[in-house]
C-alpha cells in the first residue's frame, strides 16, 4: 500500500504567511499563495450558527474578556476572521489545505464545505485523538485524514499506531519535527502512511525534516520553506 497521492512534498504555510501577514487571514492566503506556498494551514471552528471559521485559538477579545468562538453567530465576529467559505472563494480549491480541527464537531460542515467547492481530495483534517479522526472517514471517502499527536503519546509503539491508522483509513501522521526519526519515517511510510513535520522555521530544520523524507512541512516563514523544498 502506497501513500494516497504520492509526488513531491506538500509545503504548508502556517496559518497562512503568518511569518509576513496578520495570521489566518484572507491577506495572509493570499500572501502564501503569491509566496508560492504549495498548500495552505489554519485551524477551524464552528460559530454559534455552525458557520465553519478560522482562527487559531478560537476565541475573540472583548471589553469583558475572552469569549468563545461558539458563542458568537457569524455575522458578529470581527471582519479579519474568514470564514470556509470565504477561503475558498478567494484562494480557490486547487491547492492541499490542512485545517487543525480545534472544535471536533466542526468536522462534517468543514467537509460539506469543501465538497461544495470541489476540495474535498485536498482537504486534509487533523486532530490529536486519532480515534475521533477516524470517525470523519463516514463523511467522506475523499477526504485525507491526519493524525495529529506527539510521539510521547503513542504509548503502544509507532508500529501498532501505523496498523491502527491503516485499518481506521487515516492517511496521514503529523509530529513535531524533534519527534522524526528515521526509523519512525520508515515505520509510517512502509504501512502506506504519510509523514508530516510540523513548526519548522529554520532554513537548518527545514533541510533536516526533508532530508529524512517526510511528505510534507509546515512553517510560518513561507519564503524559506519554499527555498528548502527547491533544493
Amino acid at each position: 500500500m502506497s501513500p494516497r497521492g504520492g509526488g513531491a512534498p506538500i509545503g504548508f504555510a502556517h496559518r497562512g504567511a503568518r511569518a509576513h501577514a496578520r495570521e489566518n487571514t484572507l491577506e495572509a492566503f493570499r500572501l502564501a499563495i503569491d509566496m508560492g506556498a504549495t498548500g495552505l494551514e489554519s485551524d477551524v471552528w464552528l460559530t454559534a450558527d455552525s458557520v465553519a471559521v478560522l482562527d487559531h485559538d478560537g476565541v475573540v477579545e472583548t471589553p469583558t474578556g475572552k469569549v468563545g468562538i461558539r458563542e458568537f453567530a457569524r455575522a458578529d465576529l470581527p471582519a479579519w476572521i474568514p470564514s470556509l467559505d470565504e477561503f475558498y472563494a478567494e484562494c480557490g480549491a486547487e491547492r492541499p489545505l490542512s485545517l487543525d480541527v480545534k472544535d471536533a464537531t466542526a468536522a462534517p460542515e468543514v467537509i460539506e464545505v469543501a465538497r461544495r467547492h470541489r476540495a474535498v481530495e485536498h482537504l486534509w483534517l487533523c486532530h490529536p485523538d486519532w480515534r475521533v479522526v477516524a470517525g470523519w472517514r463516514a463523511e467522506s471517502r475523499d477526504v485525507r485524514l491526519v493524525d495529529s499527536t506527539r510521539i510521547r503519546r503513542i504509548d503502544e509503539g509507532v508500529t501498532e499506531r501505523a496498523r491502527s491508522l491503516v485499518a481506521a483509513e487515516i492517511d496521514a501522521v503529523n509530529l513535531h519535527h524533534t519527534d522524526w526519526k528515521p526509523a519512525h519515517v520508515e515505520a509510517f511510510q512502509s504501512a502506506g502512511l504519510r509523514a508530516f513535520s510540523w513548526d519548522l522555521q529554520t532554513d537548518e530544520k527545514l533541510r533536516a525534516a526533508l532530508d529524512l523524507g517526510v511528505d510534507a512541512v509546515y512553517s510560518d516563514h513561507v519564503d524559506r520553506m519554499m527555498a528548502a523544498l527547491r533544493c
